[in-house]
């Protein structure tokens, strides 16, 4: 038995139904994909979806963005300076990212270090 509520909203969607309104509309036919949230808390899983749906990203994506246009620009310097300018830069962003994620010291991103980049510099200069 439907209470007052449910019938009027029954009423109403037999009544576009009728008008077919509910005809031509994007994604008809097409099965509806569920997105696996099962590993985020059930409390938070509807603040998640709102997040996403306004495309808000959660500060340890933006940062993890940032280390890969950091990289990309570290690997197309040649000069030495610059370099280790940009490799500072890099390791500052990647201890934010490990200072946010409060798990074992063993989970976290490592640095980049001076002297793998430096090694490189000196093998292109001898080409």
């Amino acid at each position: 038995m439907f209470t007052g509520f449910e019938q009027i909203i029954e009423k109403r969607i037999k009544s576009a139904q009728q008008k077919g309104e509910f005809e031509n509309l994007p994604g008809a036919g097409k099965p509806i994909i569920f997105e696996n949230d099962s590993h985020i808390p059930e409390d938070l899983r509807l603040a998640y979806k709102i997040l996403k749906n306004a495309n808000c990203i959660p500060p340890e994506i933006e940062l993890k963005k940032e280390v890969q246009q950091t990289e990309e620009l570290l690997s197309n310097i040649d000069d030495a300076k610059e370099k280790y300018r940009i490799l500072k830069k890099l390791n500052f962003i990647i201890m934010k990212i490990n200072t946010m994620r409060n798990t074992s010291v063993l989970f976290e991103v490592p640095q980049k270090y001076m002297e793998k980049i430096s090694e490189r510099v000196e093998t292109k200069n001898k080409l």
